[in-house]
């Protein structure tokens, strides 16, 4: 198949770019530098709508990850116009782009996020739960309304709301990991709140799970069947890298040295199941935490 990927720059658009290469699939790169970033890409500019349509004939498939990178530098109002704004420009531009096609792609698989749950306690969350309140969820509302535009087109559209990616070569874990070797672990906050994760294996499965079955379509939790306290994933990592984790961070100093980011990235509770993946024949391969942790780092 040709696959159109966006973000194939980031984390888990190069790793999918791969495997998807891997496995005798063409992949043509959107990307801001075009056909400067080698044989393969196409130009786009979301924040002026340019993208040429004609360098999309004949794909079969999409998949949509970009989007500014919510984790990076404190949030301020610049930042969360940014943060918006990326979402919804580039989703808007490649749906509306898509449709126009003489033979539209049969699947867009667009990336949404667990953010768009909010902050829920120990709430068991699912693909048809309501969304929660605050700056999140209204990023998710406004990122997965801009895809409906290939639904209403006759695309089958997949909204992946993915969760916590674990993987040594960045995110969370990566930026911890530091911290934790050097014995400075601890959990955040009071530790109860849950973290919905999924290692980048998994996730890279589910993306080419999504795009080959066809009875996947609407909003799909990316994340494991067991999410886990923070507490929890906090003594977890620690007992497989053989470090204490005595070091806890109260909310106080996260919110003084993190902002309204702490609130929305560490400190807000998300306990998300898989229930669409699970009516289908997806299996992980890493559903427990410990040892997924284990298989990224090596012990």
């Amino acid at each position: 198949m040709k696959i159109l990927v966006t973000g194939a720059s980031g984390m888990v658009g190069s790793a999918l770019a791969s495997v998807l290469e891997e496995r005798g699939d063409r992949v043509l790169r959107l990307t801001r530098t075009g056909s400067g970033g080698g044989p393969g890409t196409v130009a786009w500019d979301p924040a002026s709508g340019s993208l040429d349509a004609a360098a999309l004939e004949g794909i079969d498939a999409a998949v949509h990850l970009a989007g500014e990178n919510i984790a990076a530098g404190r949030w301020n109002a610049a930042k969360k116009r940014r943060i918006l704004e990326s979402r919804v420009h580039a989703t808007r531009l490649l749906a509306q782009t898509l449709t126009r096609l003489a033979r539209p792609p049969r699947c867009l698989v667009s990336a949404s996020a667990v953010g768009y749950y909010g902050d829920r306690g120990a709430e068991i969350l699912r693909e048809d739960s309501p969304p929660g309140t605050g700056f999140l969820p209204e990023v998710c509302l406004a990122w997965e309304r801009e895809a409906q535009a290939a639904a209403a087109a006759g695309i089958r559209l997949v909204l992946l709301r993915i969760g916590v990616v674990l993987s040594r070569s960045g995110g969370m874990l990566a930026r911890l990991l530091p911290l934790f070797r050097l014995g400075f672990g601890g959990k955040i906050g009071s530790g109860e709140q849950y973290m919905s994760w999924v290692t980048l294996e998994d996730l890279v499965e589910i993306v080419l799970h999504a795009l080959g079955d066809a009875s996947l379509s609407g909003p799909v939790n990316a994340v494991t069947p067991n999410a886990v306290r923070n507490a929890e994933f906090t003594r977890t990592l620690g007992r497989v890298l053989r470090r204490p984790t005595f070091f806890a961070v109260p909310a106080p100093l996260a919110r003084l040295a993190l902002g309204e980011m702490a609130d929305a990235l560490l400190l807000a509770s998300a306990r998300v199941e898989p229930a669409a993946l699970a009516r289908t024949s997806f299996r992980f391969r890493y559903p427990l935490l410990e040892p997924a942790l284990r298989r990224l780092l090596g012990s």
